[in-house]
């Protein structure tokens, strides 16, 4: 058992190796096998909706990807994590090893701009990296039937692993709903698709050491992340206290979504 209560969303306390080792393992199966890389902001989406965290804490994997996660499960559970399983580098480390055990991947998300260098830059950085499918975000509420098209269309290249970028919750939601029907490993990796694209910039590397990442993401684009990182991220910091000081904030209990949300 890995998995551990944060505020009502359970996350696993692994390491980057353990995490890559779980999803090479259902790879190399051709299992289903539903990740995601949670930092503040997709912890706090679990704790202000209910049917958000059931589906979160129906993943397989669940990954601490921001330092105040990892500090979270180090403090409240004694879990001695020295390192995130941030999803930018989980993603680079699966695609080294996919290069290498000759494991086809796909990729969905984002712009047609942004998948293109990001293709290409994968493909440069490994050589023997077999890239069967890249689709971009429709970016809409598609119906059933169409959602399930996407994941047909997606299964039918025939990847081992599907690399996801939609942002936070949309990804989770795309996973939790259609991760089974594809039917291989399929990743919630957020904001690694602009990085490895080269079209975001990562702060240095101090800043993540420090938990300063979303400083550096705030002052790149603060009309749309100041309520993520002023107001979230201060709301998890004291919910945490309180959780460390034995008085848990009451929450609603987690239920089952009440329909489909397909993003696209």
């Amino acid at each position: 058992m890995s998995k551990y209560d944060i505020l009502g969303v359970l996350v696993d306390a692994v390491t980057p190796q353990q995490a890559v080792d779980r999803v090479l393992e259902a790879a190399r199966a051709r299992t289903s096998y539903s990740v995601t890389a949670l930092a503040v902001h997709g912890v706090m989406t679990g704790v202000d909706d209910a049917e958000q965290r059931y589906r979160l804490n129906h993943f397989d994997l669940v990954t601490p990807d921001g330092q105040p996660v990892r500090w979270a499960l180090n403090r409240l559970y004694g879990c001695a994590l020295d390192e995130r399983v941030y999803g930018p580098t989980l993603m680079r480390d699966l695609c080294a090893q996919a290069a290498h055990e000759q494991l086809p991947i796909a990729l969905y998300g984002s712009t047609p701009d942004v998948l293109e260098k990001l293709a290409t830059n994968l493909r440069n950085e490994f050589a023997d990296l077999q890239i069967v499918g890249a689709w971009p975000s429709q970016f809409r509420t598609g119906t059933d039937d169409q959602a399930d098209a996407v994941a047909d269309l997606i299964a039918a290249a025939g990847p081992a692993l599907v690399f996801v970028g939609l942002g936070c919750p949309r990804q989770e939601q795309f996973v939790y709903e259609l991760g089974a029907r594809i039917g291989v490993p399929t990743l919630a990796v957020g904001a690694a698709f602009e990085y490895h694209a080269g079209v975001t910039t990562e702060p240095p590397k101090w800043m993540q050491d420090a938990g300063l990442q979303w400083l550096h993401r705030l002052a790149a684009d603060p009309k749309r992340l100041a309520h993520r990182y002023l107001v979230l991220s201060s709301r998890y910091v004291g919910l945490i206290a309180r959780q460390a000081a034995g008085r848990p904030a009451a929450q609603s209990v987690a239920v089952a979504p009440a329909r489909r949300i397909n993003n696209l």
